[in-house]
């Protein structure tokens, strides 16, 4: 699955095996590792989170 923030694509893979968040960074664990995706805004990581969930 991907996700495009500010033209920037993050992109990880399911199934997704844990997500740690800390305000506005995020790691999500998936079959091929590890990923921080950093965000600005509380809202767009939000969103990043819906869209994890939804995968």
């Amino acid at each position: 699955m991907s996700y495009t923030y500010k033209g920037q694509v993050f992109s990880f893979t399911s199934p997704v095996k844990s997500i740690s968040v800390n305000k506005l960074n995020i790691v999500v664990t998936d079959k091929a590792g590890s990923k921080l995706f950093e965000f600005s805004d509380l809202n767009d990581s939000k969103s990043f989170l819906a869209a994890v969930y939804q995968a």
